[in-house]
């Protein structure tokens, strides 16, 4: 008994012996008495309630065990073109990388493992996403792409795009191939060109704010034909203000905005159509001036006004005068008609008096009081 160890494996461990530093046996639960001999023996206990195998001499078992491997352990060996879908007691915990060799206890935990294969596609099955997502580990081996409502998520795989997706939420393997998403929004979007500081062909110098209505039809065409297309639509709006405002004098800018709306959404349209991209309006926002020539402008507005107003003020001067002429022509040809207006003058004069003396009766007032001559 003095050369040999006693050696107690309880249930929820295995034991590994190695005797002279090499692999011997497995010690499955129970008391053991080993022998042993000037320490030439050593013994490992591993606790298998967690299933991966913690030693570094993973090859040297395999080699050792041969055969009989599955006895203990599971062994995953994911090839360079694989994923690894680790499950334990039937739910998906754990993704191996391509090219690990891992082995799992066999006992109390019951271990699984599937491969995926990359050569069939890099995107990760909806079921497993989710499994990934809910242990936080999804972030970690795969490239996550949300696509939300009226938009387009690009995929491109080694810098090529491979794919376009509608709205949902997707997960790619980022394991050997670099993998990059990006998300396009398709709903309508408007731009402000603001503050741009502009010559008229008169050489007025104003601010003008313009606004647009843009949207992207072809997703493609709008991200693999120009770097940053929203940047690329900006500076042609800017361009198409530039050139209609130049052609132009002031008088013609303020006295027509509509045509020049016009020409900016014809120059634009036609620029960035071939893009994917669809202008859908153009308006001048502000029409700003420099402060003396606002004042200049305002002081001709006044002019032009008060030159109506004479104008006005004198046809409806003559149009009375007019009418007054008129009205004396029939009061001569009628005495009726002055008699009435005698009465009509006698009511006004009464209206203002307080208290009238009557001398004569009724018939003085009448004939008296006013006559029109």
């Amino acid at each position: 008994m003095f050369w040999t160890r006693r050696v107690v494996i309880g249930d929820a461990e295995r034991g590994l012996v190695y005797r002279n530093r090499r692999f011997e046996r497995v010690l499955a639960p129970g008391v053991y008495r080993l022998f042993a001999w000037r320490g030439q023996l050593e013994v490992v206990v591993h606790d298998i309630r967690k299933p991966e195998y913690a030693g570094n001499d993973v090859d040297a078992l395999i080699a050792a065990l041969g055969a009989r491997l599955g006895e203990t352990f599971v062994l995953a060996d994911i090839g360079m073109d694989e994923v690894g879908l680790v499950s334990k007691n039937g739910r998906l915990e754990d993704v191996l990388a391509p090219g690990v060799r891992q082995l799992y206890w066999r006992g109390l935990v019951q271990v699984d493992v599937e491969t995926v294969s990359l050569a069939e596609g890099l995107r990760v099955a909806p079921e497993v996403a989710r499994r990934l997502r809910q242990l936080g580990a999804l972030a970690r081996v795969a490239v996550v792409l949300e696509v939300p409502a009226e938009s387009a998520g690009l995929v491109f795989v080694d810098n090529m795009l491979v794919q376009v997706l509608g709205a949902g939420s997707y997960a790619f393997w980022n394991f050997r191939k670099n993998v990059a998403v990006e998300t396009i929004e398709l709903r309508v979007q408007s731009m402000e060109v603001s503050g741009q500081e502009l010559l008229t062909r008169d050489k007025v110098s104003l601010r003008v704010n313009l606004a647009a209505s843009v949207r992207v039809t072809d997703p493609v065409a709008a991200r693999t034909q120009v770097a940053r297309y929203a940047d690329y639509v900006y500076r042609e709006l800017q361009y198409g203000l530039r050139k209609a405002v130049a052609a132009r004098t002031l008088d013609e800018l303020l006295g027509d905005k509509a045509t020049l709306d016009a020409e900016i959404f014809g120059y634009v349209r036609g620029r960035v159509e071939a893009l994917g991209i669809e202008v859908l309006g153009v308006g001048v926002k502000d029409v700003i001036l420099p402060g003396e020539m606002r004042e200049i402008l305002n002081g001709v507005v006044q002019a032009e006004k008060l030159a109506q107003a004479n104008v006005i003020r004198r046809r409806e001067e003559a149009n009375a005068t007019r009418s007054l002429l008129n009205t004396a022509k029939l009061i001569d040809e009628s005495p009726v008609l002055m008699r009435l207006k005698e009465l009509e003058a006698l009511e006004k004069v009464t209206e203002k008096i307080d208290r009238l003396t009557v001398f004569g009766g009724l018939d003085g007032v009448v004939r008296q009081l006013v006559t029109m001559k």
